[in-house]
């Protein structure tokens, strides 16, 4: 009987929360790459976001595949448990593994164009109090390449 209280309890307050509303995308910092063969090539980046919820939530993971003007770029992981604060600014510390063939491949586009769609599609862990859910995600945007 008291388990079964509990359980209409946590589905009460599983139910009755609002669904998170996404993070909004500010802005890219100190891109560098980590290393660099033709094996393995791996880029650190931090991307800023913005929590628009009026609570803070957990972020436990980060699994997304990475392109540039449609062309696979490589993937993005994140398995780190970090939390987020209400109506704020976060960093979120980001590797993407670099598929060097498609990076070789779309390389001179890169470098002649001022400007890419970098796109980005995956999925996150999010939650509160311990309860988990993971939801997808899909980013898309016009970006300023600045070589020389």
């Amino acid at each position: 009987m008291k388990s079964t209280f509990l359980l209409c309890i946590t589905c009460l307050f599983i139910f009755s929360c609002a669904a998170p509303k996404s993070f909004e995308y500010r802005e890219v910092r100190n891109v560098k790459l980590d290393k660099f063969g033709f094996d393995k090539t791996s880029l650190d980046m931090e991307l800023v976001y913005f929590n628009p919820n009026n609570f803070g939530l957990d972020l436990k993971k980060v699994d997304a595949d990475v392109y540039v003007d449609n062309h696979y770029l490589g993937k993005m992981n994140l398995d780190t448990s970090m939390h987020i604060s209400k109506k704020s600014d976060f960093i979120l510390p980001s590797k993407i593994a670099l598929d060097v063939k498609e990076f070789y491949k779309n390389a001179l586009t890169l470098v002649v164009s001022n400007e890419v769609l970098v796109t980005v599609k995956g999925t996150t862990k999010v939650g509160k109090a311990g309860i988990y859910k993971t939801v997808p995600f899909t980013y898309e945007g016009r970006h300023k390449l600045n070589f020389f």
